[in-house]
């Protein structure tokens, strides 16, 4: 638990530390490889039931995003310590700062709608047209360049609130900070490492992008038509679902390589208990 009024401590890393956030979460991913799963599957079965609930689904997802994260976080935390992902774990920010929480969840619901609403500035509306499914994205609306343009656009403006929302479930949970507090010490902690979340993000997009693209085009050009799709799916799948679970092991890992650098384990990272 950090102090009132004590400034929260944070190392600044090189660009590889990216590179190795990835290879210690997947290390430990593979040392509880069924239980990681297990505990993702129930994720997303938790989730397709929310989403399905009128109203509830569209705008309760976004605010209950973080409070799920704190699941995958304390699950973390507990193997760290000797232990191993339990699926009850997966509800555990419902019972920790649970109302530090979900104005996280607000804040990238309000974020990320500005950055989105914006692109009409760059395209005059054809990427919402696009979103909310009036128009089709085909190649002759991608000839034009503007839709393009205003993903690009989008991302830029939706960039310093991934960044602001990056440790801030941890934070909250582990040094029991209010939710400001974490969304202004995770941006600077982000901004600070830049070069390592630069690394992070491209072997994001090479891992979890190309590669499975390849992959696909691949499989399209040997397997008929006819079958490409259950082949690519059924070949794509668990490596999809062992790569997502990697991604939720890495927030815990670059949370406390970042915020608990060179500290032992029993000596970091409190149990996300606290009743903010």
């Amino acid at each position: 638990m950090n102090a009132p009024g004590t400034p929260i401590v944070f190392a600044r890393h090189d660009a590889r530390r990216g590179a190795i956030w990835l290879k210690e979460a997947h290390a430990m991913l593979t040392a509880h490889r069924l239980p990681w799963l297990m505990l993702l599957l129930l994720y997303y079965l938790v989730i397709g039931i929310v989403d399905i609930i009128p109203l509830i689904g569209q705008f309760g997802l976004p605010l209950l995003k973080p409070v799920f994260a704190v699941g995958f976080l304390a699950a973390a935390w507990n193997q760290e310590r000797g232990g191993a992902p339990e699926l009850r774990l997966l509800f555990q920010g419902f019972r920790s700062n649970l109302w530090a929480l979900l104005p996280l969840g607000a804040f990238m619901l309000v974020g990320i709608s500005v950055a989105v609403l914006a692109t009409s500035l760059v395209d005059g509306g054809k990427l919402l047209e696009v979103l909310s499914g009036k128009v089709k994205l085909d190649e002759a609306v991608l000839a034009t360049g503007e839709v393009q343009a205003a993903m690009l656009f989008a991302a830029v403006l939706a960039l310093p609130v991934i960044l602001a929302l990056w440790f801030a479930p941890a934070l909250v949970v582990f040094q029991d900070c209010s939710a400001a507090e974490a969304l202004a010490t995770s941006l600077r902690a982000a901004i600070a490492n830049w070069r390592a979340i630069s690394v992070y993000g491209a072997l994001v997009f090479l891992f979890g992008g190309v590669l499975p693209g390849i992959a696909t085009a691949i499989v399209a050009a040997v397997v008929p038509a006819e079958y490409a799709l259950v082949v690519a799916v059924a070949f794509l799948l668990p490596y999809v679902f062992l790569f997502v679970a990697t991604l939720h092991v890495s927030d815990y890992v670059s949370y406390r390589d970042v915020f608990h650098s060179g500290e032992r384990v029993g000596d970091s990272a409190a149990p996300p208990t606290g009743q903010r």
